[in-house]
């Protein structure tokens, strides 16, 4: 008996989008699986805002294919099943949290405002009563941001940078917020330049840069790439990485800058910087890291500083 293979919640193939001459997405292909936290990285301008107003309908794609669930994206089932939080949530701010999803719920043809008490209990606004918007800090705007695209109980989330702005607790209460929704059987894909937040919720990962999407990864394919390394930064590099290598072959040693070596799957560094030591090769500092994901991330962009 053969299986029906089950669709991804978002599939895109050659997603293009130009502005005039100015090719802004190149050639995406997506892969989101259902039930993920698709962690979608870049720098600024790196394309990451582009395709996701993409995915969600919002602008429309010059060439290629997207499907949510195994539908197309103009597919009206599939609008019932997406929620969007891109850019801003476009609040009024002389309301109260629930009087703008009351109006949201109106917008998008909710029968008696259904579900609004319900997101509210969710995203943990229950309770805000008549307060205005414009009291709100900025992480229960965000919460209030999250709580408008989870009208209508969507099965996917859209989340455009939803940790911008936010103080170390209001981080905190959505990724505890986002892990919960994760549980509950939603999908996820989620923009930030906070990478240690993201690795700390997401499943997969999906790397744009320039426009093109260049690597996407499991967690479990990720951490095995992020593998501890002994660092040392030494004045010679070019004598101390032959040496390295023939005394220590079981190891994988590369060269990282004009003074830095990493040194992968060695046990003992005190035995490495000794070896280097007698060789008359001076040792400025050394010891053992742990790549996390801003790391690989950086690494692989060529160490360019903002995302």
């Amino acid at each position: 008996m053969q299986y029906k293979k089950k669709p991804y919640a978002v599939e895109t193939a050659c997603l293009t989008k130009r502005y005039g001459s100015r090719e802004v997405v190149k050639q995406v292909d997506l892969r989101v699986p259902e039930g993920a936290i698709y962690g979608f990285i870049g720098q600024n301008g790196a394309g990451k805002s582009t395709t996701l107003k993409l995915v969600t309908g919002l602008a429309k794609p010059t060439e290629g294919e997207i499907r949510l669930f195994g539908r197309s994206v103009n597919s009206p089932v599939i609008g019932r099943r997406l929620g969007v939080l891109i850019e801003s949530a476009g609040l009024y701010r002389n309301m109260t949290a629930r009087e703008n999803l009351v109006m949201k719920a109106k917008c998008i043809g909710l029968p008696e405002e259904k579900g609004v008490d319900q997101v509210l209990e969710t995203t943990g606004l229950s309770d805000t009563g008549k307060k205005k918007i414009k009291q709100f800090s900025m992480g229960m705007k965000q919460r209030l941001g999250v709580a408008m695209a989870l009208l209508g109980n969507p099965d996917l989330l859209i989340l455009d940078e939803p940790l911008n702005g936010l103080d170390p607790e209001g981080i905190r209460e959505l990724r505890q917020l986002l892990l919960r929704l994760q549980e509950e059987g939603k999908t996820i894909v989620v923009s930030s330049h906070i990478l240690g937040e993201l690795s700390k919720i997401s499943t997969h990962y999906g790397i744009i840069q320039s426009g093109r999407l260049v690597e996407q990864v499991t967690r479990e394919e990720l951490e095995e790439k992020c593998q501890d390394y002994y660092q040392v930064e030494v004045q010679d590099v070019k004598r101390a990485l032959p040496l390295i290598q023939e005394n220590f072959p079981n190891v994988q040693a590369e060269v990282f800058d004009l003074q830095t070596i990493r040194v992968y799957g060695l046990a003992d560094g005190s035995r490495l910087n000794q070896c280097l030591v007698e060789q008359q090769i001076p040792v400025y500092a050394s010891g053992f890291h742990r790549m996390d994901l801003e790391d690989y991330f950086l690494d692989y962009i060529g160490g360019e500083a903002h995302v």
